[in-house]
């Protein structure tokens, strides 16, 4: 069924295609503009407190596998809080309440020394 020369598929799936490609690139844009400020940011070591902890998990339905993503709330001097992404191999070592020094670049973690 169609109206014209053009079918309605001969419509819609170019514009699904041209959405879903926009959309990758949009992503991969804002990602790639994110780590470029990271790295051009001073790496900055502060006093901080772990005021909270959380892990965001994603996937895992019947046919895709999950992943967890950790992060970790600090409170630095000034009274100022940040949330930093964290590696999941630090995150079983940072509990509320721990006071030392953050080492970060940008919002990229860099490391978390107890005092």
């Amino acid at each position: 069924m169609g109206f014209g020369m053009f079918s309605i598929m001969e419509f819609i799936f170019p514009l699904f295609f041209l959405a879903f490609f926009a959309i990758f690139f949009v992503i991969l844009f804002r990602s790639l503009k994110q780590w470029n400020k990271n790295n051009h940011s001073p790496r900055l070591t502060v006093e901080a407190t772990v005021v909270g902890r959380r892990g965001h998990r994603s996937g895992g339905g019947p046919n895709t596998s999950a992943h967890t993503s950790y992060y970790i709330t600090f409170q630095v001097e000034s009274g100022d809080w940040m949330e930093l992404q964290i590696p999941a191999h630090e995150y079983g070592y940072i509990v509320e309440g721990d006071r030392g020094r953050l080492t970060f670049q940008g919002t990229r973690f860099l490391s978390f020394e107890r005092i």
